[in-house]
């Protein structure tokens, strides 16, 4: 089973903040975590408000906790807000069901990791998150 190299995820973190630069984001952090959950890199853009790092790795572990992708847990959470709620207290408050979550695989297929992005505006963490996840040569899964 293939595993993210710190080589990779530092690439990823680098491309996200590359791209946020090039849109003229607002400052951006980025969270790389490896397919059990765990911290590979974290990196803050300077001017990020104290909680971005948080809901990066919220938007993070909550796609990875559930599977899906960040704008498929949006989806849900408006159709069943008890069932997120639920969810929400339950990962102590761990899960953010927003665009800016986004799932990385293998090109065969195999998860590999997640990627969550906070600063700007969810639909462009998003993007941002996508091409540092593709800059790596990974596949991202955003949920659309």
């Amino acid at each position: 089973m293939p595993k993210l190299s710190l080589e990779q995820a530092d690439l990823i973190a680098d491309e996200t903040l590359k791209k946020g630069e090039e849109l003229k984001t607002k400052p951006l952090t980025v969270v790389v975590l490896d397919d059990g959950g765990q911290y590979k890199v974290v990196k803050r853009g300077d001017g990020c408000g104290l909680l971005r790092a948080d809901i990066a790795r919220a938007k993070a572990w909550g796609v990875l906790g559930m599977g899906q992708a960040g704008r498929e847990l949006q989806r849900r959470a408006e159709k069943m807000p008890v069932f997120f709620t639920g969810l929400a207290a339950i990962s102590g408050g761990k899960l953010v069901p927003l665009p800016g979550g986004v799932l990385m695989y293998t090109p065969e297929g195999e998860l590999i990791g997640s990627v969550g992005v906070s600063g700007d505006l969810s639909e462009i963490d998003e993007e941002c998150a996508v091409h540092g996840i593709q800059a790596a040569g990974l596949v991202p899964e955003t949920g659309e």
